[in-house]
């Protein structure tokens, strides 16, 4: 009876772990299959923070860990599978004649090899011996899991030899479990990292793949794969994708595109390989728990040596124009999206084109739908007012600096004072006037080239603010320690305007130079120096920093030296010149550096209204600041200004004078 009964079971192919047991049970005898008792009591009260688990249903190997949730028993992990070795191959996998007189060396065979040595025996060719099982099988987390560590297997085994039907079969197991009916299936899975480990499986399977000279194009639902050989001679290389998503009633497009300039930098008949997948960015985010949700497809690339930058466009799922987008490259050792892979060049409402750069720890590329809205009308209301307070302070200062230059620049301290003065309001005008020029635009994806270059001048002229104020400092340093008259006034303008201008362009040439060809120069979503990727706004943060510092301390210098200039002496009047110009730098310094403070804030956490609101503020008040401490406050200015508004009250009285003795006594004619 117990050979009849095992027979039985062979010959209607019921390979299900219930029918094992049942084999083993009657070779065995009048033996009992007992199922496990979970641990806990699933179905009794629910006391907060317990746990238990319970076996899966009969059949299916497994058990289902539950915690004790808002009195509820939430279910936290699954393990439930019905793949297993003795079922993943199919009916062709199994004979009559593999089974001798004792079956328990069969089963203890098969349980010795793992399901990855066992394909690789029966068809290594081809891989296809378990696809059909797979296929058949329900996508359970347990059996996720299962195909998840064959297919990781599979890519670790296989070294090389990867040809189209083995990249078939393979696509075939990986699209079964990135169907969009198995996503919520992944968050129950206890390794988490299996979302992850199947994109570095399937990219690394995909690095191994040899085309023979020819394309291929291997579409699925939710994966698909092409790869062509490339040529120098090409005018370009694109792979285009279309693919239904999970939550949309249509297909969302994609590409990879490689231009003719990079094709160049490939070797002789080099090849590019791409895959697309449409649900493993919501894959990702559920089985990591992240709250970063993809816009768009994902698109792998594994491109030839030598490939520097590759191109992609992405059409937006979410198509809001109220959601700021950002590009990004999946981190292979640090699972995670990664903005410093790309850049964004260009976008509107429908799609996203991103310029990204492949390599060993990037091969995975996508766009991310910011949970945070674009600035709100009141901030930039603030912004916009803020910024015309400070342009009509500067102004004012600059008309004022023009009506008294004479009267106030008669020595030499003074002249260079003023030179400092004029230069600072100059360069905050010129920057404020740039600031509202790349506020106005709409950012690096529509209007590339004039974003550049209003980056470029802000950048330079927000600089110059702070050389020259640098310049100051130097001015008076050099007055304490040295002596005024020992250089010509024309050797020290020459010096101060090498500083302010010379120091500042060079830093922003070089800045543009370095980071505008691999699309590192601006942030995405604003005409500003780039963080994320190349770093690019500590081209102005250290030098700003660094001089607040140095002005600082110089002021201590200065308030340390003059105490020892007695009244009367010959150096008294210079040192309440110098004293005038420490006054103004220990005013306009702190403020300087406490505006850019908040700057910087506002890029590290660019959701704080707070510190953008502040930072719009403060940066209205340099204008108004430098016009008040650095021009009405000033004495010799204010006296001058009164001289000059005495003269006109003085001439227009002589002149209303001479107007009425002309009316009172009119010139006679010739009779």
């Amino acid at each position: 009876m117990p050979r009849t009964l095992l027979l039985c079971c062979w010959l209607f192919l019921l390979p299900t772990e219930s029918c094992r047991r049942l084999c083993q049970a009657a070779s065995k005898g009048q033996e009992k299959v007992v199922p496990t008792r979970p641990r806990g009591v699933c179905d009794g009260a629910c006391v907060e923070d317990s746990h238990c688990s319970q076996v899966c249903p009969p059949g299916i190997e497994g058990s289902m860990g539950f915690a004790c949730r808002n009195e509820r028993w939430l279910k936290l992990t699954d393990t439930c599978r019905t793949l297993n070795a003795f079922n993943i191959f199919g009916e062709s996998s199994y004979s009559i004649s593999q089974f001798g007189e004792d079956e328990k060396v069969y089963y203890h065979l098969v349980r010795s090899k793992t399901i990855t040595e066992m394909l690789m025996e029966r068809c290594p060719t081809d891989l296809s011996c378990v696809t059909w099982s797979i296929q058949q099988s329900p996508r359970i987390p347990g059996n996720i899991a299962v195909i998840v560590e064959l297919l990781h297997n599979i890519s670790t085994v296989l070294q090389a030899g990867v040809d189209e039907p083995k990249m078939q079969s393979y696509s075939t197991m990986a699209n079964h479990i990135l169907n969009s009916q198995s996503i919520s299936n992944w968050t129950f899975i206890p390794d988490r990292n299996s979302s992850r480990v199947l994109l570095h499986s399937v990219n690394s399977f995909a690095r191994k793949l040899s085309l023979s000279g020819h394309p291929i194009d291997i579409p699925d639902a939710f994966i698909h794969t092409r790869g062509s050989v490339l040529s120098a001679d090409d005018p370009g290389k694109n792979f285009t994708f279309s693919m239904r998503v999970p939550d949309a009633d249509r297909e969302v497009s994609g590409r990879v595109l490689i231009r003719r300039g990079e094709l160049r930098k490939a070797p002789a008949r080099a090849q590019a390989i791409s895959i697309a997948f449409s649900t493993l960015g919501a894959i990702l985010q559920a089985s990591l728990l992240e709250n970063l949700t993809t816009n768009g497809l994902v698109l792998s690339v594994i491109p030839p040596k030598g490939l520097k930058g590759i191109s992609l466009i992405f059409e937006k799922i979410n198509k809001s124009a109220e959601r700021k987008t950002q590009c990004v490259g999946w981190h292979s050792l640090e699972s995670r999206w990664d903005p410093q892979a790309c850049s964004v060049l260009e976008e509107n409402t429908q799609q996203a084109v991103c310029r990204c750069r492949p390599s060993s720890l990037f091969t995975s590329f996508s766009i991310l739908m910011s949970p945070h809205g674009l600035a709100s009308p009141a901030l930039l209301y603030v912004t916009y007012v803020g910024l015309g307070i400070s342009i009509c302070s500067l102004l004012i200062c600059l008309s004022i600096e023009a009506l008294v230059w004479g009267q106030v620049t008669k020595t030499e301290i003074s002249y260079l004072r003023h030179v400092c003065i004029v230069n600072v309001a100059a360069t905050l005008l010129m920057a404020d006037v740039w600031f509202f020029v790349a506020a106005f635009l709409s950012g690096p994806r529509r209007h590339h080239s004039a974003c550049v270059a209003a980056t470029f001048f802000v950048h330079f002229f927000y600089l110059s603010v702070f050389f020259w104020m640098l310049a100051k400092a130097l001015l008076i340093l050099y007055g304490i320690l040295v002596v005024f008259h020992t250089l010509p006034k024309s050797a020290l303008v020459a010096s101060l305007f090498s500083v302010g201008y010379g120091c500042p362009l060079i830093i922003a040439v070089i800045t543009v130079a370095i980071t505008e060809p691999i699309y590192g120069y601006l942030r995405p979503e604003a005409c500003w120096l780039n963080w994320d990727m190349t770093k690019a706004l500590l081209a102005f943060v250290v030098p700003a920093l660094a001089i607040v510092v140095i002005n600082l301390i110089t002021v201590t210098l200065v308030i340390v030296r003059t105490q020892q200039a007695a009244v009367g002496s010959t150096m008294f009047q210079e040192v309440r010149a110098i004293m005038r110009i420490s006054k103004n730098i220990a005013v306009l310094t702190p403020l300087l550096g406490l505006t850019w403070g908040f700057g910087i804030a506002t890029v590290i956490n660019d959701r704080s209204v707070a510190f953008h609101t502040i930072f719009s503020l403060l940066n209205a008040l340099q204008g108004f600041f430098i016009l008040v401490f650095g021009t009405l406050l000033d004495p010799k200015i204010r006296e001058a200004v009164k001289g000059r508004v005495t003269s006109v009250k003085w001439i227009s009285r002589i002149s209303e004078n001479v107007s009425s003795e002309f009316s009172c006594h009119p010139a006679k004619g010739p009779s």
